[in-house]
């Protein structure tokens, strides 16, 4: 039942014999449910099957060793920068970090290195994780990167009742299942919504189509008519998707936040681009050994599999739940507004960063023009090509946003205060 691409880099034994086992468990479940199974329930098994899923797995996911490297895989300059913006927002509500889908534990070790240089040494930090085997690894980088914070560190494997503080989700929105669905045009009778769902065939899994129920149908015609460029819905043809989880999720964590602010980062868009005209085949997208791809059913269990984000659908789940909308704009801007090019600079100068901060040269790459042996060289490089990573439009820049929900705050922090675009939120 597992495929493979041979453009890809070979599975071990063990992995691909956790593949097949995470597959035949999902094809079980297709044959339970009449032989279609909804393609958000599929991600679900895919990413969080106990056991089996790609994030409930020991496989490595994250950095030069892993599938995909995140922000604060590429550099330190990247926590820095938050930890000025949770800094201002702790002027008004309790000094404690809340972070979702923590990975690694790189922007946890950041922001708490951070803390420190800015004379924060009371911040409490929550990291929300569901996965024991991430956790383990969370806790060994924080032990060996900041001692010190380690007792100020817990662990939660569920949502607390009752939050004060500032949640931090760095691209965790972009990894909750999503229903998937095509749009297709009849003559004479208007469009047509099918819902994409996955069905067995003898060489693997497939996507398979059913007429979409009445709800999810007028749902998907209502937002693809605010797209850009769309004057008439009947006479458009496409795939896309509808992350409801992420936005309910956005809904439970709002209710549950009682004072403070929410700052989500994930690559989307607001909903006129996000349902662009031109935008025909949906945003689904898998990474495996660093390759990206489009197809969800390979490697069950082994490849991330991620949607984009829309974000006027995720601040409207914000404001159902009470807050309030306070910035949105791009990860370049929020870092600029931040100091990113100040802190750049101290580095290149030769203030060293801290051993926790420091990008790796298998994460980035490496000039071949700087000597081996040159380290503060090598790490000037290092630090520079992040920064471009980071911010540069053709990259991390533009492509990644940042949303920020708050209750009983006013004040946007400093990484708001310019190239905010809340009205681009509006369908």
């Amino acid at each position: 039942m597992t495929r493979f691409d041979a453009a890809l880099p070979p599975p071990t034994a063990d992995a691909l014999a956790a593949s097949e086992a995470l597959a035949a468990r999902i094809a079980t479940r297709i044959d339970a449910a009449g032989g279609w199974l909804g393609f958000d329930t599929y991600m679900a098994m895919a990413l969080y099957e106990p056991g089996l899923g790609y994030y409930a797995g020991g496989s490595l996911k994250l950095g030069a060793g892993g599938d995909f490297v995140t922000a604060p895989e590429l550099s330190g300059l990247f926590g820095a920068c938050l930890a000025r913006q949770c800094a201002a927002w702790f002027a008004d509500c309790s000094p404690r970090v809340i972070e979702f889908g923590a990975g690694s534990g790189a922007l946890a070790a950041q922001l708490l290195e951070a803390f420190a240089r800015l004379g924060l040494t009371e911040v409490e930090y929550l990291i929300v994780e569901v996965s024991g085997e991430l956790a383990a690894r969370q806790r060994e980088r924080l032990a060996r990167d900041c001692p010190a914070a380690l007792p100020r560190v817990r662990w939660l494997d569920a949502l607390p009742e009752r939050i004060e503080g500032v949640v931090i989700g760095n691209e965790v929105l972009d990894a909750m299942p999503v229903r998937a669905f095509a749009v297709a045009t009849v003559e004479g009778g208007g469009p047509r919504v099918l819902e994409r769902g996955v069905v067995r065939t003898p060489s693997g899994f497939a996507w398979g189509l059913r007429d979409a129920p009445e709800p999810f149908a007028r749902q998907v015609l209502a937002r693809l008519a605010q797209g850009a460029g769309i004057d008439d819905v009947a006479d458009r043809a496409c795939v896309g998707e509808l992350g409801e989880q992420a936005e309910a999720w956005v809904g439970a964590v709002g209710r549950r936040l009682v004072r403070g602010a929410m700052l989500l980062i994930d690559y989307g868009f607001a909903r006129p681009a996000f349902y662009h005209a031109q935008r025909t085949m949906g945003t689904l997208m898998c990474h495996y050994r660093h390759r990206a791809h489009g197809d969800p059913f390979l490697l069950p269990g082994l490849q991330d599999i991620t949607a984009h984000v829309d974000f006027t659908a995720i601040a409207q789940a914000g404001l159902d739940a009470g807050l309030t909308v306070l910035g949105f704009t791009s990860q370049a801007r929020l870092l600029l507004n931040l100091g990113v090019l100040d802190e750049l600079a101290a580095r290149l100068a030769g203030v060293d960063p801290p051993e926790a901060s420091r990008p790796t040269a298998d994460a980035v790459g490496v000039a071949r023009s700087v000597p081996a042996a040159d380290a503060a060289a090598r790490a000037r490089v290092l630090e520079t090509r992040a920064a471009q990573q980071l911010l540069s439009e053709a990259e991390m820049g533009e492509l990644f946003k940042a949303l920020a929900l708050g209750r009983s705050l006013d004040d946007p922090g400093p990484g708001f205060a310019r190239g905010d675009r809340p009205l681009a939120l509006a369908p």
